[in-house]
């Protein structure tokens, strides 16, 4: 039968144990393989408390232990339960009795295995032999050999000779210690006699040093008499001449035998007078360069030796009375070791042939045994099968019977060395032992390997299959893997369910894997490179795209120069994990610089992506800082050494100095350089004792200084400089005062500075007059009034004057001027403004730095009031030389007289004699108020007040209408009317077109011109509404059909831009506690915001709303109080001073009881009397309205006189204030108060103003909605009998948004 070779199975992912190559399952039944075992020898140390002898093998089934001790069983005493197997301890009491050679059997009903011997060495405790040592007693000359034996020990041992009071015996090439302990003298010196020659060894690793009893040694001199001789007889004492001999080693030739690996040590100690010298050489070849000699030459050592360095050395003594040799035979072996590897298990079928080889090496030649199961094994016993060749043990035809486990033990003198071959002989059907509907996992692109772990005999074929089909896995991503399937990149198609089918002779089995692609794990926004600063927070972010059924196993680790960042706050409290795998690090420093790695990662897989973090820090402070001295001691250059920039480039060094004289302890800058350079040349002031330090800047800011200099002193000098900033000045009129800032100390460059004043007249004086003077100031009394000098200070010390000084000029004290202008004139420009022109007077008389002229004039009186003396005085002061003035804010048509001074910083001179002035005439200012009422079908009623300043004669004024296209905007007719008379205050005018809007422009005029217009709108009634007159109630809910007051062009313009909401039928509703504001808007205005305004007439504040928007057509106010009157405004800007678009006065309802009111309401007696009261309002009414339309007026025909015109206005004016208070129920019901009917059905509505809040008009584009009470105090509105225009001369201008003044209508 042909020899079969050993089948070896690859099992993946399966427990197995080991046996020497043959890996089998722990579930197939197999004989014991040691997997641990402890390596001889152990050598027990005495602090050991125990020494454990470990043993463990596997097998199924399990296996049991057993130990043998020098040949002989051996029970443990102390089997360990910490440890599996046959593991034992020996305690150290009574541990000497334990010493010896050990070896662990592990069986099982299959076989034994067996380890090497292991060797237990138990040292005693070194200790040298109580002994009493005799005298060594030689002559001079003669040789000397001290022995020590030393005690066996635990090695490392180191022998030391000292003498007792523990110093060195000194050791040359005369006296030395040999290899063995003993001390050899090659020839005894007198100076060798001593009695305490003592012997120690040192044992480190048991730390224990023993002592030798001291030795004596007494060396006879050669003199007769035994005389002692001194150092000089010693060196000239002629001793005879000995022969070298070899101390050491003995004979002519010594066999050294020795492991390769081992250190070779060949000793020579020879003796004789003079002192041999050794030399050593390898015969028939030279010295390896490993050698070393050593102990003065007699000791040849060659580290680590192997075959090369065997063969014979020769060592030779001489001097000059001769020589001597030694050879050495160097022999190198080997201990048994194999020559490949050791013997390996095998597995194979029942009638294949089994070779088991035993290859060794070793010198001398190892023998070699073999065992089974343990015991030693004969090929003599009977059996056919089994034979040995030498090193080969070989089975015919094997069978079951056959598996054992074998034993080669291979051994020479040097040691010993043993393999456990298992050899199984069986057929077996495949067993899969990789569970079945195993679960893989993988993520697209990466490899995966699907196990099939199956044990058989003979070995199985392998195949996989997917999806429950028989067509076999193939292709190039698809590789057997010693039965398992290996998916190179693997993709989504792959998923599914794989089938591993096994199959030999004895049989076949199969099991199923499922496999599973998923998407792999991708960073998608890795974290980028950052230069931070230093103490701030940096966020690196690292965002990972991840499948979704392995979320819940991602995570993302982050790296710092490749060591894991622990995310504790305990371990580290400044770096945090936020989310997103956001890494944040807060108060970054130096040491968090560093490349740091992002790691998404899942179980199947991960990504990882690396920023650099560089941290920017305030540079280092620079080192060796040094002093280097240039031209002179004042003029030095100073060096260093830069630090670290940490990242950021250093922009300037900056140099300081302290100094300890005058400020110490304070360090000043003294130098900027750029930060390329690493040297500043200074200069230095005298008589200082300096420091020097340098600190760097970068962007981050300045770095910590350097270490400071030594001090170094400056020799004193003169002054460099002289004093600064002088400062002349005249106090008084004839004095000097000169100031200076002085010198700073360090600028001193010596002791005992002064300064040196030196002063003349400027143009007048040749000579200086000189003052030395220690102070920063110096005054020179007893000057003329404002005489320039010239001035310079120059500074001294004890070592020398200053540089030559600057000469500044300056004057002596100033005296006010003496003489005033000449030659006033003045040129009236127009009514308010005059040119003034004069001559200068004389300089000499300024006495002082000109300052400029004063204007003075006095307003002496108006010429409308000639007789009325005024006294109203006013100034203007212009600076500088000037011979001409505008002053402006005169009033017109009075008499002024006018006075000019000169002034300088003393004072004002006198002033010019004076000049008398008169203004001409002005236009006057606009008329105050002006409103349009009783508006008929074809005439309305205009009123006014005259201007409050006339600046003239008042000699009448000019009308103008215009007919307006309500639709345009536009003027379609205009006319013109001149009022010639001063005193007219209303015109009716006539010929109007009935429902026409109309705009009135009126300006009053004096002979300079008319005065700014004024305008009005105002719109006549229809027919309808003229002949329907509506019955009045006094309603809580007032509602208006709104003509709105606003801004209109001049007369010919054809636009009329609008600047606020157009609004209808704006009402209000007046509860206990809220009003409700309503109105209408047009549709172009829906977007327009409004705002609503109120206040408590009581407390004067007024309150805004938030913007409303015009298409909500109400707005509610909340929170009032009951029975309170309020003031409510409809604004389009949230300004209360602008102009509104709706006013109203309300007063709110009283609270009363739901009872109450119900019973008041319910009795008869009240509603007869409201009818009764209803009647009589409308007979009011129709007799109001008769006598209303009674007196016509036309247009052109003179007003009335003046009463009559006073009547009539005030008439109009009562009517208006009953319109305004006609609500029956807060009026209580008077019979004598009935509200006026209006006979149009639209008016102006109140608060229409556009007034300037400020006072300024806007010239002939304003629309007058002022209330009367704004000219006077409401308390003087009416005099006794009725009339208002005398009381219109105390005009007060508010600035409140006005009544309306024309009658008000209402709704029934």
């Amino acid at each position: 039968m042909g020899l079969v070779g050993s089948l070896q199975l690859v099992l993946l992912l399966a427990s197995t144990s080991t046996a020497a190559g043959l890996n089998i399952p722990l579930e197939v039944e197999q004989p014991p393989t040691i997997i641990t075992h402890t390596s001889g020898p152990i050598v027990a140390l005495p602090f050991d408390n125990t020494i454990t002898i470990r043993c463990e093998a596997r097998g199924n089934p399990p296996p049991e232990y057993r130990w043998t001790k020098d040949g002989e069983d051996f029970v443990p005493p102390y089997v360990t339960t910490d440890h599996p197997g046959g593991t034992f301890e020996l305690h150290n009491k009574g541990l000497q009795a334990f010493q010896g050679k050990y070896r662990c059997y592990a069986s099982n009903e299959l076989g034994t295995a067996m380890t090497e011997e292991i060797e237990l060495r138990v040292p005693s405790m070194p200790k040298f032999p109580k002994e009493f040592n005799f005298p060594v007693v030689v002559k001079e000359g003669e040789p000397i050999v001290l022995e020590c034996n030393p005690p066996e020990g635990m090695a490392p041992r180191q022998i030391y000779w000292m003498s007792s009071d523990l110093k060195h015996i000194e050791q040359d090439e005369r006296v030395s210690m040999g290899i063995d302990g003993n001390l050899y003298f090659s020839n005894a010196l007198q100076n060798d006699s001593r009695a305490d020659y003592c012997c120690f060894a040192h044992f480190s690793k048991i730390r224990t040093i023993v002592q030798k009893t001291q030795m004596a040694v007494v060396v006879k001199s050669l003199k007769p008499g035994n005389e002692s001789t001194d150092a000089a007889d010693n060196a000239t004492q002629a001793r005879p001449a000995r022969r070298p001999s070899l101390l050491l080693p003995s004979g002519v030739q010594t066999e050294k035998v020795l492991l390769k690996g081992e250190n070779l040590q060949l000793e020579c100690i020879p003796q004789g007078y003079p002192t041999p010298t050794v030399k050593w050489m390898k015969m028939g070849d030279k010295l390896p360069l490993r050698t070393q000699l050593n102990n003065f030459g007699k000791l040849l050592f060659i580290s680590s030796v192997d075959e090369s360095d065997g063969g014979k050395y020769m060592c030779k003594g001489q001097n000059p009375a001769g020589e001597v040799v030694h050879y050495f035979d160097v022999i190198v072996e080997d201990p048994p070791k194999w020559e490949t590897e050791p013997p390996q298990s095998q597995l194979t079928v029942i009638g294949t042939d089994v070779h088991i080889k035993c290859s060794v090496s070793g010198k001398p030649p190892p023998d070699i045994t073999w065992r089974r199961n343990g015991d030693l094994f004969r090929d003599d016993l009977g059996s056919n099968n089994k034979q040995v060749f030498d090193d080969t043990l070989v089975f015919l035809n094997a069978g079951a019977q056959d598996s054992a486990v074998y034993q080669c033990e291979a051994s020479n003198t040097h040691g010993s060395i043993l393999a456990n071959v298992n050899v199984m002989v069986m057929n077996m059907a495949p067993r899969i032992l990789t569970r079945d509907f195993q679960e893989y996992a993988v993520v697209r692109g990466k490899d995966v390997v699907m196990n099939c772990s199956v044990f058989s005999s003979p070995p199985p074929n392998i195949s996989w299959v997917k999806d429950e089909t028989l067509e076999i896995v193939k292709g190039e991503r698809f590789s057997d893997f010693g039965g398992s399937l290996k998916i190179f990149s693997a993709e989504k198609s792959d998923s599914g369910k794989y089938f591993c089918v096994a199959s030999n002779t004895e049989g076949n089995s199969s099991v199923a894997a499922i496999l599973d692609v998923k998407d792999s794990t991708k960073i998608v926004h890795p974290p980028q490179d950052m230069r931070i600063i230093s103490g701030t927070t940096a966020q690196l972010t690292c965002q990972a795209e991840v499948d979704k059924s392995l979320r819940d196993a991602f995570e993302v680790v982050w790296r710092k120069d490749g060591e894991e960042i622990p995310l504790s706050s305990e371990e580290n409290p400044r770096f945090f994990h936020v989310s997103d795998g956001m890494l944040q690090i807060m108060s970054v420093n130096l040491d968090d610089q560093g490349s740091y790695m992002c790691i998404a990662r899942t179980i199947l897989d991960e990504d990882n992506a690396t920023a650099l973090l560089t941290v920017l820090d305030v540079p280092d402070a620079p080192k060796n800082l040094e002093i280097l001295e240039l031209k002179s001691q004042r003029n030095v250059c100073l060096s260093w050494v830069p630090g670290s920039d940490h990242n950021s480039s250093v922009t300037e060094f900056i140099v300081e100095y302290e100094e300890s004289q005058w400020e110490p302890g304070r360090w000043k800058e003294l130098k900027k350089v750029a930060g390329n350079q690493a040297t500043a040349e200074v200069a230095l002031q005298g008589d200082l004792n300096y420091q020097f330090r340098v600190y760097a800047v970068n962007v981050v800011g300045p770095g910590p200084p350097s270490e400071p200099t030594e001090r170094y002193k400056t020799p004193p000098a003169a002054p460099e400089k002289n004093p600064e900033n002088i400062k002349i000045q005249g106090p008084l009129p004839h004095q000097l005062d000169i100031s200076w800032e002085p010198l700073l100390p360090m600028e001193h460059n010596g002791p005992g500075l002064e300064y040196k004043v030196s002063y003349r007249k400027l143009g007048v004086e040749d000579v200086w007059k000189e003052h030395l003077v220690k102070r920063h100031s110096f005054v020179v009394r007893n000057t003329s009034t404002f005489i320039p000098f010239e001035i310079k200070i120059q500074s001294r010390n004890s070592h020398g004057w200053g540089p030559d000084p600057k000469v500044v000029t300056g004057y002596s004290g100033e005296d006010v001027p003496t003489a005033a202008p000449r030659d006033v004139a003045v040129e009236v420009i127009n009514t308010t403004v005059l040119r003034v022109s004069w001559t200068p007077a004389p300089p000499a008389t300024v006495r002082g730095h000109l300052g400029g002229y004063d204007v003075h004039w006095l307003r002496k009186r108006s010429w409308l009031e000639p007789n009325k003396i005024l006294d109203d005085r006013k100034t203007l002061s212009f600076p500088g030389k000037r011979t001409l003035a505008i002053v402006p804010g005169l009033e017109p048509f009075s008499e002024y007289m006018l006075t000019v001074n000169v002034f300088n910083k003393k004072g004002n001179g006198p002033n010019s004699d004076p000049v008398t002035f008169n203004t001409p005439e002005g236009a006057p200012e606009q008329v105050p108020i002006l409103t349009a009422s009783n508006a008929q079908k074809d005439s309305v009623l205009l009123v006014w007040a005259p201007p409050r300043e006339t600046n003239g004669i008042l000699t009448g004024y000019l009308l103008q209408h215009h007919l307006v296209n309500e639709t345009t905007l536009e003027v379609v007719v205009s006319q013109e009317t001149n009022i010639t008379g001063a005193d007219t205050t209303q015109w009716q005018l006539w010929g109007l077109e009935e429902g026409s809007l109309y705009r009135f422009h009126l300006q009053a005029c004096t002979r300079a011109g008319c005065g700014p217009p004024l305008a009005q709108e105002s719109r006549t009634p229809p027919t309808a509404a003229y002949l329907s007159p509506t019955p009045a109630v006094a309603p809580v809910q007032s509602s208006y059909n709104c003509s709105l007051s606003i801004p209109i062009s001049i007369p010919d313009n054809s636009t009329h831009p609008s600047l606020v909401p157009a609004l209808l039928n704006i009402s209000s509703y007046v509860s206990d506690t809220f009003a409700k504001i309503s109105w209408i808007a047009e549709t172009e205005q829906q977007d327009s915001e409004l705002y609503v305004a109120y206040m408590n007439n009581r407390e004067g504040n007024w309150l805004v709303s938030e913007a409303v928007n015009a298409s909500r057509r109400f707005h509610v106010i909340d929170g009032l109080k009951p029975g309170t009157v309020y003031t409510v405004r409809l604004m389009a800007k949230r300004l209360v001073d602008n102009a509104s678009i709706f006013e109203d006065v309300i007063q709110t309802r009283v609270k009363a009881t739901g009872a109450q009111r119900s019973n008041f309401l319910t009795h008869g007696w009240f509603i007869g009397t409201m009818c009764a009261v209803a009647l009589l309002t409308l007979v009011a009414l129709m007799a109001c309205f008769v006598r209303r339309n009674q007196g016509g007026k036309y247009a052109g025909t003179p007003p009335p006189s003046s009463t009559q015109r006073q009547d009539m206005f005030s008439m109009e004016k009562v009517k208006e204030r009953e319109d305004r208070h006609c609500d029956v129920e807060s009026q209580g019901m008077n019979d004598d108060t009935f509200c006026e009917y209006s006979d149009g059905e639209e008016k102006p509505l109140k608060g229409g103003s556009l007034l300037s809040l400020t006072g300024d008009e806007a010239l002939g584009d304003s629309v007058s909605r002022d209330s009367m009470a704004d000219y006077g105090n409401v308390g003087r509105e009416f005099n006794e009998d009725g009339s208002f225009i005398g009381e219109y001369s105390g005009f007060t201008h508010r600035g409140s948004v006005s009544e309306p003044s024309g009658p008000q209508p209402v709704t029934a």
